[in-house]
C-alpha cells in the first residue's frame, strides 16, 4: 500500500492547474498526474469555469510537417531541447516552461501561437518515441521538426525554402528569424 503524501498531491494539483491555464486537454492531465479522473474533471471545471473539450487528441505527425505549423513546432522543440539539457526538471515541467517561452516569443513577434500545449505535449511524445526528430537545415543550420528518415545532409527548412504561396494569405503565422 502506497502512502499518499500531501506535498506530492499538492504538487500534482499545481501542475494540473498550470496545464489547465495553458489550455491542456483532460487526457494530458490524466497522463501527467496521478490524480483521479473525477478530481481532474472537478478541478478543470473549477479552474476554467467550463467542462473540458471532448474528442480524441491529435495523433498524427502530419500536422507538424506543414509549413507554418512546422516552424512553430520547431521553435517550441528547440526551446524544449535546450531546457532539457540545461536544467533538471520533470519532463512535464520542461514542457510547461518551454511552452510558456514559446508563447512569449510568438507574442513578441506579434503572432498568434499555432501550437497548443496539447500539440506541444504530443510533439514531445512523438520525438521520445522516435516518430519525429530535429534535423539541421543545410542552409541556415537551424533545427527543424522532421521525420527521422529525412535525408539530413540535404535538408532545407521551410524558412530558407518557403512554399510558393507562403505569406500570401491573411493569417501570416511565420516566425521571423533574425
Amino acid at each position: 500500500m502506497r502512502v499518499k503524501s500531501i506535498l506530492t498531491e499538492a504538487k500534482q494539483i499545481d501542475r494540473a492547474i498550470q496545464l489547465i491555464h495553458l489550455g491542456a486537454r483532460l487526457q494530458v492531465l490524466e497522463s501527467e498526474t496521478d490524480l483521479s479522473y473525477e478530481r481532474l474533471l472537478r478541478l478543470y471545471k473549477e479552474v476554467s469555469g467550463r467542462s473540458p473539450s471532448k474528442g480524441q487528441l491529435p495523433f498524427s505527425t502530419d500536422w507538424f510537417m506543414t509549413w507554418q505549423p512546422n516552424i512553430h513546432a520547431s521553435l517550441f522543440l528547440n526551446i524544449h531541447e535546450y531546457l532539457n539539457k540545461a536544467s533538471e526538471m520533470d519532463e512535464i515541467d520542461t514542457i510547461i516552461k518551454a511552452y510558456r517561452l514559446y508563447l512569449e516569443e510568438t507574442q513578441a513577434q506579434g503572432l498568434e501561437a499555432m501550437l497548443s500545449v496539447t500539440r506541444a505535449w504530443r510533439l514531445v511524445k512523438f520525438v521520445d518515441n522516435g516518430m519525429l526528430t530535429l534535423t539541421r537545415c543545410s542552409k541556415c543550420g537551424g533545427g527543424f521538426v522532421t521525420h527521422p528518415h529525412e535525408i539530413s545532409r540535404h535538408f532545407i527548412c521551410g524558412l530558407c525554402n518557403p512554399p510558393a504561396r507562403a505569406g500570401k494569405g491573411r493569417a501570416q503565422g511565420s516566425i521571423q528569424m533574425h
